[in-house]
Order: structure tokens, then C-alpha cells, then sequence
């Protein structure tokens, strides 16, 4: 259920990863069948896997303090997933960007709590 991982590139308490948005994802099945776009809480989960896994090791999902969803995600798309870690806080912030042609579109950000 995660996206096809093209790059990533760490640096201490933050990460940027290219990610490929495939059609064929379990996300996309109902989510509406006129129209699929990636729902928030597949993008969530994917904040949460890279996030854990990169920057935050041991720690688990406390709370949404701040989310926006700005652009819907497509099939096919290829997004860039910025993420940074303020450890004296627990927050786990991120920011999704749509990567078409030579510019990008800002589809969600926010910010979770962990513990």
C-alpha cells in the first residue's frame, strides 16, 4: 500500500523523498470510482511509515494537530514528501507537493504528535 520510492535523501532531523503514485494502489479503489484521488488517511499512513522509520524511531501516533488538504492526489502523480522532525516537541511535520513539468503544487501539510 505504499507509493513506488524513487528518491530519498536524509539529513539529520528531516527527510525528502520522490515518491510515485501508482494507479493500481489499494487507495484508490472506491475512492470514488468517477474520479480516484488518494485519500488523506493514505497519505497520513505514509507520513507515519517514512516519518517513524527515518526521524522518529520508536515512537507512535498521538495525535493530528494541524492538517490541510490543498490539491487532490491523483493516480500517476509524482509527489514530494518533505518531512521534519522537532524532537523537543514530538512533532513530525510534512508537506506534500504534486511534481508536474518544472513546477509544484502544495497538495496537504501538517503536523502529528507522537510519544
Amino acid at each position: 500500500m505504499l507509493p513506488v520510492e524513487l528518491s530519498c535523501q536524509q539529513q539529520a532531523d528531516q527527510a525528502a523523498l520522490l515518491l510515485k503514485v501508482e494507479s493500481d494502489l489499494f487507495w484508490f479503489r472506491g475512492h470514488f470510482p468517477a474520479q480516484p484521488i488518494l485519500p488523506g488517511v493514505a497519505q497520513l499512513d505514509w507520513v507515519m511509515h517514512y516519518g517513524v522509520l527515518l526521524l522518529a524511531q520508536g515512537k507512535r501516533f498521538s495525535a493530528i494537530e494541524n492538517i490541510k488538504f490543498q490539491q487532490p492526489i491523483l493516480p500517476g502523480s509524482t509527489l514530494r514528501l518533505m518531512l521534519s522532525w522537532q524532537q523537543a516537541k514530538n512533532w513530525l511535520l510534512f508537506d506534500y507537493q504534486i511534481l508536474a513539468g518544472e513546477g509544484a503544487q502544495r497538495a496537504s501539510s501538517g503536523k502529528i504528535s507522537l510519544c
